[in-house]
């Protein structure tokens, strides 16, 4: 019997190329020398069908045969939308000129 397919939930890094996002899923691990809880950022290479995922969704991945070099998950839902916004150009004593 087949086992289940593995899930996990992250938020999506990059969607510059056609058909791929990279999601990048964090969890929290015990140092081994420091016994601290520490946070590890694992990035994952996804296939986006339609394009739909964009830079800060959350979004739900799921583990699937390997569709090329590198991509083996899909991203089975968007779980919520981020909020991308461009960065605004700011310089320090410079007023913005206008009329």
């Amino acid at each position: 019997m087949r086992e289940p397919r593995t899930k996990k939930v992250g938020v999506v890094v990059s969607d510059r190329m056609t058909k791929t996002a990279i999601v990048a899923v964090e969890r929290m691990v015990r140092h081994p020398a420091y016994k601290r809880i520490v946070r590890r950022t694992s990035r994952f290479f996804a296939h986006d069908e339609r394009n739909e995922a964009h830079v800060g969704d959350q979004v739900e991945i799921v583990e699937t045969r390997p569709l090329s070099k590198n991509k083996r998950w899909r991203i089975a839902r968007i779980i919520s939308r981020g909020t991308q916004k461009a960065p605004a150009l700011e310089l320090p004593g410079i007023e913005e000129i206008g009329g």
